[in-house]
């Protein structure tokens, strides 16, 4: 059967938006943009096939897509069109709520006022992020006290006698806070999503409260009709488009939450942080030193138990003994073979400090063998202690479908048991990633220990990764999704997609097609980019720091409208705020000094009022901040944004790269720091109107090789070259 006449219609679809938008034209790249995308999820193979033993057909394309190109209609025109007419849903995946919000309160409203055929959409969060009513029932009602004297909701045993030392009266907020939660949910003041409260509370205060599954019996709980949840299940039943973002994507991965990923078309927006997020998601830790977890929660297991007849419950005692002891011997272990790099000062400072985690690697991945066995003993009574709470969940759920009039109590010790499962899940996954050994050729897990003090206890963790998100995502990703889309304005590095597709999985598929849609925008016209030189080498900090600032604050002087510094260290930015003029103080609003809405709308004021205003920003400013106009006339970037040397994964990473004859900083660190520059980049020009001017004072952009290959991946502004004059 030919997929042409789906891919025509898709693309037809998206003209008729663009021309019944008023004061909208279409773009060139934005059409080609809509074409490909169209193409890409005609020929994807969906569903069940008719010969179950031939290979389903693929397409996946990676689109960049350069600011201005307007590529959420680009893609969401041709997709939800596209799932009208197969049949079929639409899954869009962000990397940010900022554009989750865009896409849900913005862009898909407009879309559903002016397509043909109407549709549905749904924004989806992970259970957590929602409100369990049974147990804000039993909280905000004052329960406190289960068999071993502490809430039955308390998640850290250590946690809870650090709470008893504080004043009697925040434990009475807690409850006021709980009660009035409960009351805003009973009057409809609000709807069980966390993100809806007017304040939003701290972990320790929501987390007693969060819907999670590993407390949650499903339809067996008393307020299964009334949970917000369930409710946010059944509204994304019936929509042909949801919103998700990257983690909630690779978490729910075959649990159902999402669409079928064989059976749906998969539009990956901010797709350059896939590969991180794919690190993160499956990478694991453990706390080797706060465990009376551990007693609590085989003192649970053996009352439960008990109550409901389960046999394997025998074995309870003896694992949680020998796992905890287990635990304590790795650490003890660990402090005998680590300590000396744990109690070492970090970097940069010169005593060790117990509020700072430090780090010890595993030099490579392969586990000392003194540590082999405590956690080889860890792995295994884990293992048993989770086979008996499966044992005993089981048997509660058969309870309750046996007994509905007993489902709230029965619901309560389900929950009991639940709140402490998922640190068990934890110990045991991390043990056997430690204990993990890669085959001859493959690269191995990171493994690291970390130290540092909380409160009153020391406390060291054991934490191992998995190095190449690629080989991640082919296999818990790519081998599941048949027709996707993956865009973002930076997948290109130094002109190439290579390094994008290695870290996402991607490299060498046949079922692969790439796209790279250049801005509208007259960059060299629009922009410049002012490359100053200094005397000092960027690698000395401290002289290179004092002379970058006293040339940055001579720039500064000349600010007249909306200004954006990017700086890539604290540091680096506490010493240019010290130095700033008296004059200028009223001028530079300093991120997380104020809430950053509120950080930003202060700056959007100033501006509007004719005033100069300068935002000081790290990372997180240098990317999804649209300041179009005189919001940011200038750019100034303090340092290449070369990711920090203490990440113990780039390290494993690059160890096996030297270990196999090839060159981490080639092959990894130039094109990750291409990709951040271009996303620091792009917050200059953002519409054909904007004019702007970027700084950079770090001389290696136009002195090195590297640095030439990171000025070919940026947008071609005119160049001005210049020497400091400090």
């Amino acid at each position: 059967m030919s997929t042409q006449p789906w891919a025509d219609q898709a693309l037809q679809s998206f003209e008729a938006v663009v021309q019944s938008t008023a004061g909208f034209r279409v773009r060139e790249g934005q059409r080609r943009m809509a074409e490909q995308v169209a193409q890409t999820f005609a020929q994807a193979q969906l569903g069940k096939l008719e010969d179950e033993d031939a290979p389903p057909r693929r397409a996946i394309a990676v689109v960049q897509a350069g600011t201005g190109v307007g590529k959420s209609l680009a893609y969401s025109v041709p997709a939800i069109a596209m799932a009208l007419a197969r049949g079929t849903r639409v899954l869009i995946s962000t990397a940010t709520v900022a554009l989750q919000e865009q896409l849900v309160h913005k862009d898909l409203p407009a879309l559903a006022a002016r397509m043909e055929q109407p549709f549905q959409f749904a924004l989806a969060k992970g259970r957590g992020r929602y409100v369990c009513k049974l147990k804000l029932e039993r909280l905000a009602g004052g329960a406190a006290g289960g068999e071993d004297g502490l809430p039955d909701d308390d998640l850290f045993p250590e946690e809870a006698a650090a709470q008893r030392q504080r004043p009697r009266h925040d434990a009475e907020a807690r409850m006021r806070f709980y009660a009035s939660m409960a009351d805003a949910l009973a009057t409809g003041g609000w709807d069980g999503d966390r993100d809806t409260l007017d304040s939003p509370p701290e972990p320790e205060a929501w987390s007693p409260v969060a819907a999670e599954a590993s407390s949650c019996t499903g339809k067996h709980c008393p307020l299964f009709s009334q949970c917000t949840y369930y409710e946010r299940r059944k509204a994304l039943v019936a929509a042909q488009v949801i919103v998700a973002n990257h983690d909630l994507l690779l978490s729910s991965l075959g649990a159902r939450l999402l669409p079928e990923l064989d059976n749906c078309l998969l539009v990956i927006d901010e797709a350059h942080h896939l590969p991180a997020t794919a690190l993160q998601q499956f990478a694991c830790e453990a706390d080797l030193s706060r465990l009376t977890w551990i007693d609590k929660l085989a003192s649970r297991a053996l009352r439960i138990g008990q109550l409901v007849e389960v046999d394997e419950i025998a074995d309870i005692p003896n694992h949680a003994a020998r796992l905890r002891a287990a635990l304590q011997d790795a650490a003890r272990l660990v402090m005998d073979l680590y300590g000396e790099q744990l109690r070492a000062p970090l970097p940069g400072r010169r005593q060790f400090s117990a509020s700072m985690p430090t780090r010890a690697r595993v030099q490579g991945g392969v586990l000392p063998e003194a540590l082999a066995e405590p956690f080889s003993q860890a792995a295994h009574h884990a293992g048993g202690f989770l086979e008996a709470l499966r044992a005993i969940a089981k048997a509660l759920r058969g309870e309750m479908r046996d007994k509905p009039d007993e489902a709230r109590r029965l619901s309560q010790l389900y929950a009991q048991i639940g709140a402490l499962a998922p640190r068990l899940e934890a110990v045991h996954a991390a043990a056997q990633l430690l204990l993990q050994d890669a085959p001859d050729g493959a690269v191995p897990a990171a493994k690291w220990f970390t130290l540092e003090t909380d409160g009153d206890f020391i406390v060291v963790r054991a934490h191992a990764s998995p190095v190449l998100p690629g080989s991640t995502l082919q296999n818990h990703l790519w081998s599941a999704v048949r027709g996707a889309v993956l865009t973002s304005a930076t997948l290109a590095s130094c002109g190439q997609f290579d390094f994008f597709l290695r870290e996402a999985g991607l490299w060498g598929n046949d079922a692969v097609t790439t796209l790279a849609v250049p801005s509208p925008f007259d960059y060299a016209l629009q922009g410049t980019l002012v490359a100053t030189e200094t005397r000092a080498e960027p690698r000395d900090a401290q002289a290179f720091t004092a002379e970058m600032v006293d040339a940055l604050l001579s720039d500064l002087a000349l600010v007249e409208a909306g200004a954006l510094v990017l700086f890539t260290s604290r540091e680096q930015m506490r010493q240019a705020v010290d130095l700033l003029p008296t004059a200028m103080r009223g001028a530079v609003l300093v991120q997380n000094t104020l809430p950053r809405p509120q950080l930003l709308a202060r700056h959007r004021e100033r501006v509007a009022d004719g005033l100069p205003s300068i935002i000081f920003g790290m990372q997180s400013f240098g990317e999804g901040l649209d300041l179009p106009g005189r919001l940011c006339e200038s750019l100034f970037i303090t340092k290449l944004p070369f990711a920090p040397p203490d990440d113990p994964v780039g390290e494993a990473r690059a160890e096996w790269l030297r270990g196999a004859g090839r060159d981490p900083f080639s092959e990894l660190v130039v094109p990750a720091t291409a990709i951040r520059l271009a996303q620091w980049v792009g917050r200059a020009i953002r519409t054909e109107e904007d004019r702007a001017h970027v700084y950079c004072y770090d001389k290696r952009l136009v002195r090195t090789g590297y640095g030439r290959r990171l000025l070919a991946g940026l947008p071609p502004f005119a160049l001005q070259r210049r020497q400091s004059t400090a």
